[in-house]
């Protein structure tokens, strides 16, 4: 038997919106994190049971350290698509979360990839160790 945690993951479905396309007709790919990100605040709350909001109020919140993505193919106007996240590693101040973005038309792979998020304390901007309670919401 493995010690390896095994995390949770979670999927969202989003649109795309007129101003998230460029001047190729198709997604700009700055849109992707957007909806990374969007997907992770929805799935906080609904998924983990712990929201970004219970996160300001312990003083604490999540950035970007690192990310990573790879695009396969574009998302279009109009266009519905499935994001999924999981955490797949949580460091002493850190966890790298994955993400696949899907076309609902299609059901092929738009892009994927990773972030790797810093836990900081919201008064000082320094980092700080992830909680026993965050390990726990987070884990399978």
């Amino acid at each position: 038997m493995s010690d390896t945690p095994t995390y949770s993951r979670f999927t969202t479905e989003l649109s795309v919106r007129p101003d998230d396309i460029d001047m190729f007709n198709h997604v700009h790919n700055s849109k992707y994190f957007d909806y990374v990100q969007a997907a992770r605040y929805e799935q906080m709350e609904t998924g983990y049971g712990m929201s970004w909001e219970k996160f300001s109020e312990m003083g604490y919140g999540w950035v970007v350290k690192t990310a990573h993505v790879k695009y396969k193919r574009p998302l279009t106007l109009g266009e519905r698509f499935q994001v999924t996240t999981g955490v797949i590693e949580i460091g002493d101040k850190s966890s790298k979360v994955m993400f696949e973005i899907v076309s609902k038309k299609t059901g092929k792979l738009c892009c994927d990839g990773w972030f790797e998020y810093v836990l900081i304390d919201i008064k000082t901007g320094r980092s700080v160790k992830v909680t026993e309670e965050m390990m726990e919401k987070y884990g399978i």
